[in-house]
């Protein structure tokens, strides 16, 4: 790997939301952006997606040493974020933010940040502030909730299920992937198609 590419990780559980990420993934992973996207898990085995995808991760926990070369966490959503073994990622997170590394959580990825505390101190979304109080029992964020596709704040992106084309957005202009009009163009095109109409 180039010293100028900068890893951005993807956190895999078994029953990931494969969709979540897909859009956002592809778009870091262009050798151009100066980013790479590796996955991790809680262990060596592979992992299988909503979509039935089975995914090798490249780092384990365990073993896995954080450096200065992480530009981001990504959390997709999925079936394990309430299974009691995925919960060991919250020492990942944990470092991440004591590092100022954005960490970005979509759908069920939110509630796991929610139950830890990590959203407390930033404006964030899930599925619905009930949905959030609901699977996070600790989780003391309620006013900094804010009904929303997508939002950013600070180092710290949440989205709902069905927003994997505005938390692509809040990603990829926080990474400066795109900016401006060229980040406007990618939103318009993935948002709406190139073509207006019905199916």
């Amino acid at each position: 790997m180039g010293t100028n590419i900068r890893k951005v990780l993807l956190f895999i559980t078994d029953g990931f939301s494969d969709w979540e990420a897909s859009y956002v993934t592809a778009e870091i992973n262009k050798p151009s952006t100066g980013y790479c996207v590796k996955t991790i898990a809680i262990d060596a085995e592979p992992k299988t997606s909503m979509g039935g995808l089975r995914v090798l991760p490249d780092y384990i926990l365990p073993t896995y040493v954080p450096d200065a070369d992480v530009a981001m966490l990504i959390i997709p959503g999925g079936t394990g974020w309430r299974e009691k073994q995925n919960q060991q990622a919250s020492i990942l997170v944990d470092f991440c933010f004591s590092q100022a590394i954005p960490v970005a959580a979509i759908c069920d990825a939110t509630t796991f940040l929610g139950r830890y505390g990590f959203l407390d101190q930033h404006k964030h979304t899930s599925n619905s502030l009930a949905y959030l109080q609901e699977a996070a029992p600790d989780y003391k964020g309620e006013q900094h909730y804010i009904e929303a596709q997508s939002v950013r704040d600070r180092d710290v992106i949440t989205a709902n299920g069905t927003a994997a084309v505005e938390f692509t957005k809040h990603i990829l202009e926080l990474l400066q992937v795109y900016k401006d009009e060229q980040l406007e163009e990618w939103y318009t095109i993935f948002k709406h198609g190139l073509y207006q109409g019905t199916v």
